[in-house]
């Protein structure tokens, strides 16, 4: 059983009562991305689909999943995290899950610091941070060292999570995956050893032809700031990393910030510094791909819908430049 991005709240009432009423052994609490597709597909190859409770999660919304999963009795059963970075709130969340009886095991390929490291491998089963390869490839070498097929999975997910674009199969993987009605289909086909098939094809030939649109709407209408960088700043239509991906090949930029109608954003840089300028707004990643948000008021998300313009620009530049 797979929960596509449960609501954090009131309305999670739903997803409490399945947690509680599970019949799986484990709960795999992981991103909603290739790589968390990637690494889905190898907890089933392992434990088997029916022994797999999945909750896909944004990373806004990973402290309320992990806290409504620990708060139910965990009975011994394993809570497996996967592709999710560490947040302020896990090392009180993570003591609740244990001591309601859950075994943590975390995998994660993000940055974290040594004290980080320390306040939560004191409390979970296993902690495995490795940030040269992408989570899937963590949890392939993990829970099926052995198994070719989930190797193989690892190097397609990881070619794309890890911006190599060396294999053609995984900016298509990608790219459907933009579209989140494609999670489970793109996961179940993994666990069979299967890339592509006639779904898989027609949806990224629908987003081909749409993706080109976007991206050039999206420069169109972007700014460009900095002095130490060049930074761009441009509303996200679709497709945040390829539209950043194109935007530097167009302008040469250092940074791209591509950021959406309420405020949060996907940053890119040349420069190793995504996940420190991202953890000034509240978010986190990799040294050249994060996200966070500005937080947008309602006032803020119409002249941002208006003008394209937001005052968080410069406390952006003024965080990217602070690094070296």
């Amino acid at each position: 059983m797979s929960l596509p991005n449960a609501r954090a709240g009131g309305e999670n009432s739903g997803l409490l009562n399945a947690v509680k009423s599970r019949t799986a052994q484990v709960i795999h609490l992981t991103h909603n991305d290739l790589d968390a597709v990637g690494a889905d597909a190898i907890h089933r190859m392992k434990f088997g689909n029916e022994g797999v409770f999945t909750i896909w999660s944004s990373v806004g919304k990973f402290s309320a999943l992990f806290s409504l999963v620990a708060s139910c009795e965990g009975n011994g059963d394993l809570l497996s995290i996967s592709d999710l970075g560490y947040h302020r709130d896990c090392e009180s969340i993570a003591g609740k899950a244990k001591a309601n009886g859950w075994k943590i095991e975390w995998r994660d390929h993000h940055r974290w610091r040594d004290d980080e490291i320390k306040k939560i491998e004191r409390i979970v089963s296993l902690l495995h941070i490795d940030t040269t390869v992408c989570g899937t490839g963590i949890v392939a070498r993990d829970l099926a060292p052995d198994n070719p097929t989930a190797l193989e999975v690892a190097r397609v997910v990881c070619d794309y999570d890890l911006w190599k674009h060396a294999d053609p199969r995984s900016a298509v993987l990608g790219q459907v995956l933009q579209r989140k009605k494609n999670r489970e289909h793109v996961r179940d086909c993994l666990v069979a050893g299967i890339f592509s098939d006639t779904l898989i094809e027609q949806e990224y030939a629908e987003i081909k032809a749409d993706m080109d649109t976007m991206m050039r709407r999206s420069l169109k209408q972007a700014t460009f700031l900095g002095k130490k960088y060049k930074i761009v700043f441009a509303p996200l239509y679709g497709y945040p990393s390829e539209t950043a991906h194109f935007i530097r090949d167009e302008k040469k930029t250092d940074i791209e910030v591509i950021i959406g109608k309420d405020g949060k954003f996907s940053v890119r840089s040349v420069p190793p510094i995504s996940h420190l300028i991202a953890r000034e707004f509240g978010g986190g990643g990799h040294p050249n791909a994060a996200g966070g948000s500005f937080n947008f008021s309602v006032i803020e998300r119409f002249t941002w819908w208006l003008f394209k313009k937001s005052r968080h620009f410069d406390e952006f530049v003024k965080a990217a430049e602070a690094n070296q």
